[in-house]
């Protein structure tokens, strides 16, 4: 495991009642974005959320870490073979487990 922080500090809208949604996500950090693994791929309703509204805010390492507006974007599964390849081997280092959805997120 890297000396990165374990965690990032997600909040999504809710697709249906538009309310601010958090969870607590591994992630790795790769050319100036974040990168996070949804183990349920597009069934996550965290996933789903972005499809429909892509700004989100996120905090490194702390949920007391001040929030930082983003952008995400799925990384569709079969594309960008380089990013996902290196994002695939950095999430296997730090946590030995990289088998999902890629999601990508830069802060702006």
């Amino acid at each position: 495991m890297t000396s990165d922080p374990p965690y990032l500090y997600l909040t999504t809208h809710g697709r249906v009642t538009r309310r601010q949604h958090e969870i607590e996500i591994w992630f790795v950090a790769h050319a100036g974005a974040y990168y996070v693994v949804s183990g349920g791929r597009e069934n996550a309703d965290w996933v789903k959320n972005i499809r429909v509204e892509p700004q989100v805010l996120i905090r490194v390492g702390a949920r007391n870490a001040p929030p930082l507006p983003s952008l995400a974007r799925v990384i569709p599964e079969g594309s960008e073979a380089a990013l996902t390849a290196a994002v695939s081997e950095l999430m296997n280092a730090k946590y030995g487990w990289s088998d999902g959805l890629i999601v990508e997120i830069k802060p702006f």
